[in-house]
């Protein structure tokens, strides 16, 4: 089972947050009272997943003190499935984004989960059974498909083999 960081966790370590979005430390991450209710990632992903596009966003950039302060009333509006991202950081500089985690799915053009499903969109897990149709992978097969240049070359190949044994 996953362990999530708290939102009070979050909360009291959003300087070593961005210390390590900054450090390259981390990737985006969920975090929640019992579950995954918010997620944290940095502005250059919102940003490179077309972010601003997608979603609407104040003009404001949030200090990290004034985050801290506002989280708990920001995590409302998330629970409620209300709300936009928020952008913070130091300075004035966007560095980090608050969504929510519907938010990130849509961000990043993912599915959602059954009603009730507990899920962690930042966790990515994919199915490795091969499918029913599978069948093993025949090299010759696959030469002949791609035409003569390739079966000339898996028959070179071949004989730079044997010659080497």
């Amino acid at each position: 089972m996953t362990n999530w960081a708290s939102v009070e966790g979050i909360r009291g370590d959003l300087a070593g947050v961005l210390g390590r979005f900054r450090g390259g430390g981390t990737w985006a991450f969920s975090f929640g009272d019992g579950g995954p209710e918010a997620v944290m990632l940095t502005y250059d992903e919102f940003e490179d997943l077309g972010g601003e596009g997608k979603f609407t966003v104040g003009d404001e950039v949030l200090e990290p003190a004034v985050l801290a302060e506002e989280l708990p009333r920001l995590m409302e509006a998330v629970r409620a499935g209300s709300g936009a991202p928020v952008v913070w950081g130091e300075d004035g500089e966007p560095e980090a984004v608050l969504m929510s985690t519907t938010q990130y799915r849509d961000l990043r053009g993912d599915d959602h989960p059954p009603a009730g499903v507990v899920d962690d969109p930042t966790v990515r897990t994919y199915a490795t059974e091969p499918l029913p149709s599978s069948k093993p992978l025949d090299l010759d097969e696959w030469a002949a498909r791609m035409g003569p240049e390739t079966q000339e070359l898996l028959e070179e190949l071949r004989r730079e083999d044997r010659e080497g044994s």
